[in-house]
C-alpha cells in the first residue's frame, strides 16, 4: 500500500487517478461509498470484483478514509487478505498517524509519500528525479513571480488570475476550518483557532513565542500547543527547529514556523523566505521518501544572535547551509562562514531572489558563496 497525503487541494487524488487508467475509487465524503467501507473489506473486495480474474492487478484508491474512526483496523483487515491481489492508494489531507492512540497497526504494510506544492524544478521537470542534487536549469521569468504571487497549489497557480485567486483562497480557508477541523478534532473556538493561525501568518520565518501568541488570543498556553499541533497535522504550517550538535551556546528549543501555502504571507521579504523553506522542505521530504537517506531542515542560531535560516542534514550530518536574501548583495552574512566552519558543512549558500539566474552548478562550490534562488532550487526536486 502507498499512503500519499499532504495539504486540501494540492492534487493528491489527481495524482492516484493518473497512475493507472483504470482503476477503482472509494471516497470518504460519498454517503454510498462510505457504507461499502464501513461493511468491512469483503464489501469493498465484493464492489471491485476481486473474485474475478484479472490481467492486471487492480488499483484501489482510498480518498479521505482517515475520517472514518476505525480506518487503520479496515485497511489492516484489507490488505493481510486481499495485499496480493490489490495495489492500494491511500490519499488524505491530514497526517495518518495522529488518529490512532497506541501501536501502529499498519507497520510493515505501507510506504508513506508527502505531497507538496509545486516547486521550481517540477515547472521545468515534472518527473520523478533519480539522484538528489540535478544540474542547472532555466526557468522563466514569469513563472518564477507567478509561483511567488499565486502559490504553488495547481488551481491558482495554472490560473495564475488574481480574482480567481482570491475567490480560491476564501473558499479553501472556509473549507479547511468549516470541515477538515470540524470532522478531524474536537476543537469547538473555531473563532480563536482562525484568529491563531492569522497570527501564524505574520509569524512566518520567526521564532515561535507561545507565551506571546497565548496572550495574544486569549488561550491557555497547553491548548495554544496543542492547537498548533493540530494545524502542522493538517498541513496549514510546520515549524523547524535550531540544530544545536556542535554548536557553542547554541539555541536548543525554539522552533520558527512556516505555512505550506506561502502566498498567504504578506511581507515581502518573509514570503520569499517561506517560499526558499517550503522548497527545501519538499527536497527533504522527497529525498527521505524515495529512500536517498534520512533527510532534515533546520535553523541555526547561537546566544550571540549568530544566525543562519537554515541547515539541510543528511544522515544526521549536515549538507548544506541556505541563507535567505531577497536582493543581491555584494557582502555574505559572516555567520555562513562562521557556521559551515562549526558544522563542517560541505556548502553554504547566500541565496537571492533577485539575482539572475546562473547556468553554474551550485553544489561544485565548497565556500560560502553567493548563488541565485532561481539556480539552487532548479538543482532540487
Amino acid at each position: 500500500m502507498v499512503m500519499l497525503t499532504g495539504p486540501r487541494q494540492v492534487g493528491k487524488t489527481t495524482t492516484a487517478r493518473e497512475v493507472k487508467k483504470d482503476h477503482y475509487y472509494l471516497i470518504w465524503d460519498n454517503i454510498v461509498q462510505r457504507r461499502i467501507i464501513v461493511s468491512g473489506p469483503d464489501a469493498v473486495a465484493n464492489h471491485i470484483n476481486l473474485q474475478e480474474l484479472k490481467a492486471d492487478m487492480p488499483l484501489l484508491i482510498l480518498d479521505e478514509i482517515h475520517k472514518y474512526s476505525k480506518w487503520k483496523e479496515f485497511l489492516k483487515g484489507f490488505f493481510d487478505v486481499y495485499g496480493k491481489d490489490c495495489q492500494v492508494i491511500i490519499t488524505g489531507s491530514s497526517r495518518m498517524n495522529i488518529y490512532k492512540k497506541g501501536g501502529d497497526s499498519l507497520m510493515g504494510r505501507y510506504f508513506s509519500y508527502r505531497m507538496h506544492p509545486l516547486s521550481i524544478r517540477e515547472l521545468i521537470n515534472p518527473g520523478l528525479l533519480k539522484k538528489e542534487i540535478c544540474s542547472p536549469v532555466r526557468l522563466d521569468q514569469d513563472s518564477l513571480n507567478n509561483l511567488l504571487e499565486f502559490g504553488g497549489f495547481p488551481e491558482p497557480f495554472l490560473r495564475s488570475d488574481k480574482r480567481f485567486y482570491n475567490r480560491w483562497k476564501r473558499l479553501r480557508t472556509e473549507q479547511f476550518f468549516k470541515e477538515d477541523i470540524r470532522d478531524l478534532t474536537n476543537i469547538v473556538e473555531i473563532g480563536r483557532l482562525e484568529l491563531l493561525a492569522e497570527l501564524i501568518r505574520e509569524y512566518s520565518g520567526k521564532m515561535l513565542n507561545y507565551s506571546t501568541i497565548s496572550t495574544h488570543i486569549n488561550t491557555p498556553l497547553d491548548t495554544v500547543l496543542r492547537w498548533i499541533a493540530i494545524l502542522e497535522s493538517m498541513y496549514y504550517c510546520y515549524t523547524i527547529r535550531p540544530w544545536f550538535k556542535n554548536i557553542p551556546k547554541s539555541l536548543r528549543k525554539q522552533p520558527k514556523i512556516y505555512l505550506w501555502d506561502w502566498s498567504l504571507v504578506k511581507d515581502k521579504g518573509a514570503k520569499i523566505e517561506n517560499f526558499l523553506a517550503s522548497h527545501l522542505l519538499k527536497a527533504v521530504h522527497f529525498w527521505t521518501d524515495a529512500g536517498f537517506g534520512d533527510f532534515g531542515l533546520f535553523y541555526l542560531r547561537d546566544k550571540q544572535k549568530r544566525e543562519v535560516d537554515f541547515l539541510i542534514t543528511r544522515d544526521n550530518h549536515p549538507f548544506f547551509l541556505v541563507e535567505s536574501k531577497f536582493s543581491e548583495t555584494k557582502s555574505i552574512n559572516p555567520s555562513l562562514a562562521y557556521f559551515q566552519k562549526q558544522t563542517s558543512a560541505p556548502h553554504a549558500f547566500q541565496v537571492a531572489f533577485a539575482m539572475d539566474y546562473v547556468d553554474r552548478d551550485c553544489f561544485a562550490e565548497k565556500r560560502p558563496v553567493r548563488v541565485p534562488l532561481i539556480t539552487l532550487l532548479s538543482q532540487l526536486i
